[in-house]
């Protein structure tokens, strides 16, 4: 049976990855806990943590007490580990062959440790994208899928191989960065979506009222009804005096608007207005065909279509608007 590979990290940026290659060791931090070896189950190592690290939130005390729980009683003697040098984009391979042990005097800020015996190296530029990928967690330790580390015991006997001179393999790279692009893309457009989702009401109608801003208009959000339905009136005098005129209706509901209400909205408009008419419930197939055969110019914009309007105009809307739901930019390898 195969033995199990754990990654442990040298700190942020590799800091310590010369100790542990020079000293033979991985180590972990958590020094004010002190000497675990006396820690037995996952509940002894909460308690740990949550009576030395008072002010710590409960995400962080789950996350610490498994890695450290992981580290002292769940790696066994002969696993696999291995651990990176991002300034040298290599990962070092090795074998732990020591129980848990306490040394505060090898590396001050982590002095729980595991011996190894280092074996070899492979560079991050030989790993597929897929392996790559799976590396990339942020978590001080976890344990690597079996398919990965059989990738990286195939490799460890070539430390120095690239790939750089391999244009088929370079192309089928190319593809499962774009694959993982997309995959990035959809999941990052269905959180955003659940962003907007979770805004109540008056944030809803202020963040439509901020994505017309951000297209160029001035708006005013009218007294709210009975129904706290709230008309948005977007002009470039900001008065509706001058046009073009825009008329918005939000409703922030599950159920998808139908013709009656489509019609409703259509009744209260100018013949020099244009509508605009947002529902985070969709629209039922009549009220699409009563917006293409209405009397005025009406676009209805269902979540998908706020979202994708959000994006493009994003960084022209101001800061109030910005703050209903915050988002953060990635680059990515072209």
């Amino acid at each position: 049976m195969k033995k199990p590979m754990w990654m442990v990290r040298a700190e942020v940026g590799g800091r310590y990855f010369e100790e542990f290659k020079t000293l033979s060791i991985v180590a972990i931090g958590w020094a004010d806990v002190g000497d675990m070896s006396m820690l037995k189950t996952r509940d002894d190592f909460t308690q740990a943590i949550n009576r030395v690290y008072k002010d710590m939130k409960k995400a962080q005390v789950a996350m610490s007490s498994s890695q450290t729980y992981r580290f002292v009683r769940e790696i066994q003697n002969g696993d696999r580990v291995i651990t990176y040098d991002p300034s040298e984009r290599v990962y070092l391979v090795g074998t732990i062959v020591s129980e848990y042990e306490y040394v505060p005097d090898l590396i001050q800020d982590d002095p729980n440790i595991r011996r190894v015996r280092w074996e070899g190296e492979v560079s991050r530029d030989v790993l597929s994208v897929s392996a790559r990928n799976s590396l990339g967690a942020i978590s001080t330790l976890f344990l690597i899928p079996p398919d990965v580390a059989k990738e990286i015991e195939s490799l460890v006997t070539t430390p120095g191989k690239t790939n750089a001179a391999d244009e088929q393999k370079n192309e089928e790279e190319q593809q499962q960065v774009d694959l993982l692009l997309k995959d990035v893309q959809a999941k990052g457009f269905e959180f955003i979506k659940d962003k907007v989702n979770r805004l109540d009401w008056d944030e809803l109608q202020e963040l439509v009222a901020g994505l017309l801003r951000a297209m160029g208009y001035k708006t005013r959000i009218s007294p709210s009804g009975s129904d706290r339905g709230k008309d948005i009136v977007a002009s470039p005098d900001g008065l509706g005096f001058e046009n073009p005129r825009i008329v918005a209706e939000v409703k922030h509901r599950s159920a998808a608007m139908g013709s009656q209400e489509i019609r409703s909205f259509l009744g209260g408009r100018h013949k020099d207005d244009k509508g605009l008419y947002v529902s985070t419930g969709g629209f039922t197939k009549d009220a699409r065909y009563e917006a293409e055969r209405a009397s005025i110019p009406l676009t209805l914009m269902d979540i998908d279509d706020l979202v994708k309007s959000l994006l493009e105009h994003y960084e022209k809307m101001d800061a109030d608007a910005q703050r209903l739901v915050p988002l953060r930019k990635i680059y990515w390898p072209g």
